[in-house]
């Protein structure tokens, strides 16, 4: 990468981490815990990339984006905040921010982000860099800091304020209807009616005129797509093609995929054609596994807001929680937690009250594409690509091969040992090595070996 980052963020840890990898990827970095600062550098001329936190100790850094724009055009603004709800998003992209991603960030994303700013800065003739989609949490189960999410609200920041139907599905318990209510509410639309009709509605011959009388062109979203019977998802077609004076955007949501539904026949193609201009697929909870103490603890605080006494779950409670395989998803989720917040008998919910109400459930699984399904080899791999993007445009330091031996070694052996209580012996034979060896390895890794009895 090649270029001058200004950096603006109050935590010290996060300025010396970006100014690190920024200058080892070539760039020249200003930092600064002021938006005063921030500010001027920009009047002044300086700088090719902003990356600027949102809650400041002088100031809001979304407050700041005209004022950037004003003074250089074109000056991409990538947005990092802690506060991870689709509302921050939304505002990072009324304000037209360059990026935006949530604490805590993945640092070899925003590497790769900041060097594409940098390109596309260099590349914009007039200055003017294109803003990217930005995302937005909002209050209730919409917030998460996982990519998976992160790319929803990307998605949902794009097609708000467009006139595209959109067709959104997901498992039951995803929220669905909360992302249509969310697309519809920071529209343009958003302050005409939102009118979410289900087959009863469109029942009668006169159903699709009432439904279009009471929207008044705002949104129309129809639930459960698939499950609607081929008279009325004629009906449906009929309203979509001839929406009287004034035109409703259509939404619908569905379970399951809904162009193989249209494959087999469930779902009418001249329908799904009309309906999926965009498509948005909400992931199971079990996909963002790392949400689920954000999810949790969010509703912790609705459960207290409500009059419940304050709780929290304990370590093994949310190793539980990230364990089981929520066919009930988000909505599961919250159920559980209401029911945790009435039961518990201790400000801190114990691993043992959790299996007690998930016992009554479906079966704790492994969660899909976690653990044990995914190959060694695969883990590296990902892992090794990300040092790699770490490094921009340019190569990483040489000795690349043994300095990644050695971090693979050094947990391999230290596990082997604590799995076989400090037994050098036994160490030596569960990896198949020679004692000699093992020990040479202990004093040249400088291995810390503990002898004790295995309680297994």
């Amino acid at each position: 990468m090649d270029g001058t980052v200004l950096v603006a963020d109050d935590d010290r840890t996060i300025r010396t981490v970006l100014t690190q990898a920024l200058t080892r990827a070539g760039c020249k970095v200003h930092a600064t815990s002021s938006l005063t600062t921030l500010m001027r550098w920009v009047s002044e001329g300086k700088g090719d990339v902003v990356i600027s936190d949102v809650m400041m100790p002088d100031g809001n850094g979304l407050e700041m984006l005209p004022k950037i724009a004003e003074d250089r055009p074109g000056l991409p603004v990538i947005v990092i905040s802690a506060q991870n709800t689709i509302m921050t998003a939304i505002q990072a992209a009324e304000a037209e921010a360059y990026d935006y991603l949530p604490k805590p960030f993945d640092l070899p994303d925003l590497m790769k982000r900041t060097s594409r700013a940098l390109e596309l800065k260099r590349r914009a003739p007039s200055g003017t860099a294109e803003p990217a989609a930005s995302e937005r949490p909002e209050d209730l189960p919409l917030v998460g800091r996982t990519p998976i999410m992160q790319a929803l609200y990307r998605l949902v920041a794009k097609v708000m304020n467009t006139d595209l139907p959109v067709l959104i599905s997901g498992e039951s318990g995803t929220g669905k209807s909360l992302i249509a209510r969310a697309i519809h509410d920071f529209s343009d639309r958003r302050t005409l009616p939102f009118i979410s009709v289900t087959s009863a509605d469109l029942q009668e011959l006169e159903g699709p005129a009432r439904v279009l009388a009471r929207v008044k062109g705002g949104t129309v979203l129809i639930d459960e797509i698939a499950d609607v019977d081929d008279e009325i998802q004629a009906r449906i077609v009929r309203m979509i093609d001839a929406p009287g004076d004034h035109v409703p955007r259509f939404m619908a949501t569905g379970q399951g995929d809904l162009a193989e539904a249209m494959e087999k026949g469930g779902l009418r193609k001249d329908l799904y054609y009309r309906l999926s201009g965009a498509t948005v697929n909400v992931p199971a909870l079990r996909e963002r596994v790392d949400d689920i103490a954000l999810l949790a603890e969010h509703f912790l605080g609705r459960a207290e807001r409500e009059g419940s006494v304050r709780r929290r779950l304990g370590d093994g409670a949310l190793d539980l929680f990230r364990a089981y395989s929520w066919p009930g998803n988000v909505r599961q989720l919250e159920n559980t937690i209401r029911r945790l917040a009435l039961t518990s008998r201790a400000d801190e919910i114990s691993r043992a009250e959790v299996e007690v109400v998930l016992g009554n459930q479906p079966e704790v699984e492994p969660v899909l594409g976690q653990g044990s399904t995914e190959k060694l080899s695969a883990s590296v791999a990902r892992h090794l690509r990300r040092y790699f993007d770490l490094h921009g445009s340019m190569l990483p330091p040489p000795g690349l091969y043994a300095r990644i031996l050695r971090e693979m070694e050094i947990p391999l052996i230290e596990i082997a040992l604590e799995a076989t209580g400090g037994n050098q012996a036994k160490c030596a034979d569960l990896l198949g090595i020679n004692r000699n060896t093992l020990r040479k390895k202990i004093t040249d890794l400088d291995i810390e070996v503990t002898r004790r009895r295995k309680l297994m």
